[in-house]
């Protein structure tokens, strides 16, 4: 098993697209346009495969200079537990060597309190 991280090729759009239907990702899912349009559009953007098969992603934005702002990351439910997120956000840090923000779930809270992030206060406007 030959693990990689990787800049998103266009082509991998399916596998993303899969992975967020498999997480429930709902509002990503029903507008499959609009998601395509937000990945290509983003200019920080890695997948971590094994394979061919992607098993992790993270999709951020960055000026390269202050700040990275990572829009989503998801590690396939199958292969949590083995860095790969962790890997994924370091391997953004050392790309971009910026202040990484971020929002984060409930769910997801611990995980990036592990990775050295601290709780800010944040606002967001849905359209």
């Amino acid at each position: 098993m030959t693990e990689q991280i990787r800049r998103f090729q266009p082509d991998d759009f399916e596998q993303i697209h899969r992975l967020n239907a498999l997480e429930g990702w709902q509002d990503l899912v029903a507008d499959q346009e609009r998601t395509r349009s937000a990945w290509m559009n983003a200019n920080a953007a890695f997948v971590l495969e094994s394979d061919g098969e992607i098993l992790a992603y993270v999709r951020a934005l960055t000026d390269g200079s202050v700040t990275t702002f990572v829009c989503d990351l998801l590690v396939n439910r199958n292969a949590r537990k083995r860095g790969y997120g962790q890997q994924l956000l370091d391997h953004l840090q050392l790309t971009y060597p910026t202040r990484i923000d971020l929002l984060a779930t409930r769910q997801s809270a611990s995980f990036y309190e592990q990775q050295g992030f601290r709780a800010f206060h944040g606002f967001r406007k849905s359209r």
